[in-house]
């Protein structure tokens, strides 16, 4: 457990994440924010759903980055817990979350918006366990129940033990948990902006739907060198050469017909193919929403060797008459040795065996 910990925190750079900024169209519509504590000290974390456009944000932006705004949001939100542990003498080690459900509607049920929400709860639960103090839920509307059911499989017994359904006079109960003074008048309490604004927006983003020239999908323009159809359940195997320590992996995609599990290995015999499990993980596998934004990734290479990128495949169902392939419409791999602004774009593109790569998941 402690191990595949670090392993996330490493592979999120959990340790250096405050100095990140999310971008521009992130920090203007994640309808979320940081306002107030509650009546014990703990930070007090809101969510407002009807401001909340997942197509708009995927769209926009990759499932990696929103995220890891949320990994963000909690080790910020964690921050505040120590400084409150040092200024009112007692620990405080978890969050209070309050999530406004007015509006949710079917367009918040879209597929790839209830998953990239199912992995969020998902790293939530195993790297951030027992963080939740509880999860009070506001303005609940009769979808909510259906909402709910889909997300509940990626979350413990115990998270939803504190899960409060709060009634038609839930400001009321909502003073319960935190003090006037500390919550909204929005929501109930008598707090407000400096220039009296009750929703106070300084600290809470209510979000909107994303303009459409956030969108990347028809906006970024890459030539790539490479473009393959995968069958269903294979993949596609890139080799790349690092000639020594300190050599820079850069990838570059796109995808049409659905998302991408995308994962980086070195070999550990050179001149003949391997199968995953002989080989040493350097990046390990994630979806990327490839077909609605093109990704651009890298890392640094600590070892010199043969470094293979693997793409597998979720594929859609479209029904009768749909693809059963996706198509990785381009893409292109490349290497960056240390001190060099030229990037060398390797070929290299071979199909992979069948059953060679964990990580092709067929419907």
């Amino acid at each position: 457990m402690l191990r595949k910990h670090m392993k996330f925190r490493k592979q999120q750079d959990l340790d250096n994440i405050l100095a990140w900024q999310p971008s521009e169209v992130v920090r203007l519509y994640e309808p979320s924010g940081f306002c107030g504590h509650d009546r014990e000290g703990s930070p007090v974390w809101y969510h407002i759903i009807r401001g909340l456009d997942l197509k708009g944000l995927l769209l926009s932006v990759s499932k990696q980055e929103l995220l890891r705004f949320n990994f963000w949001s909690l080790e910020l939100l964690l921050r505040d817990c120590e400084q409150q542990s040092q200024k009112l003498g007692k620990k405080v080690e978890k969050i209070s979350t309050v999530f406004d459900f007015e509006g949710l509607s079917l367009r918040h049920l879209w597929k790839p918006g209830v998953e990239l929400v199912q992995e969020f709860f998902s790293a939530l639960e195993a790297n951030y366990p027992e963080i939740l103090k509880n999860l009070i839920i506001v303005k609940a509307p009769k979808l909510f129940p259906v909402a709910f059911n889909l997300i509940k499989p990626y979350i413990t017994e115990e998270t939803r033990r504190k899960v409060l359904i709060l009634g038609g006079n839930w400001k009321q109960e909502l003073l319960k948990f935190i003090s006037p003074d500390q919550l909204p008048v929005e929501f109930g309490g008598t707090m407000t902006d400096p220039d009296g604004n009750p929703k106070c927006l300084t600290k809470i983003n209510y979000g909107g739907d994303v303009p459409q020239h956030y969108f990347l999908r028809n906006h970024v323009r890459v030539q790539y060198d490479h473009q393959a159809t995968v069958g269903r359940g294979s993949s596609l195997q890139v080799d790349n050469e690092i000639l020594f320590p300190g050599c820079v992996l850069r990838w570059q995609f796109a995808s049409d017909g659905g998302d991408i599990g995308f994962r980086v290995f070195l070999k550990t015999k050179m001149g003949e193919r391997q199968r995953a499990a002989e080989m040493t993980e350097v990046l390990a596998s994630q979806r990327y929403n490839a077909h609605m934004v093109p990704e651009d990734g890298s890392l640094t290479c600590t070892e010199a060797g043969v470094c293979e990128c693997w793409q597998g495949w979720l594929l859609l169902d479209l029904g009768v008459g749909g693809r059963c392939t996706a198509c990785i419409r381009s893409h292109q791999v490349g290497a960056l040795a240390p001190g060099s602004r030229v990037w060398q774009w390797h070929p290299g593109l071979v199909p992979a065996q069948e059953g060679e790569v964990p990580g092709g998941r067929p419907l």
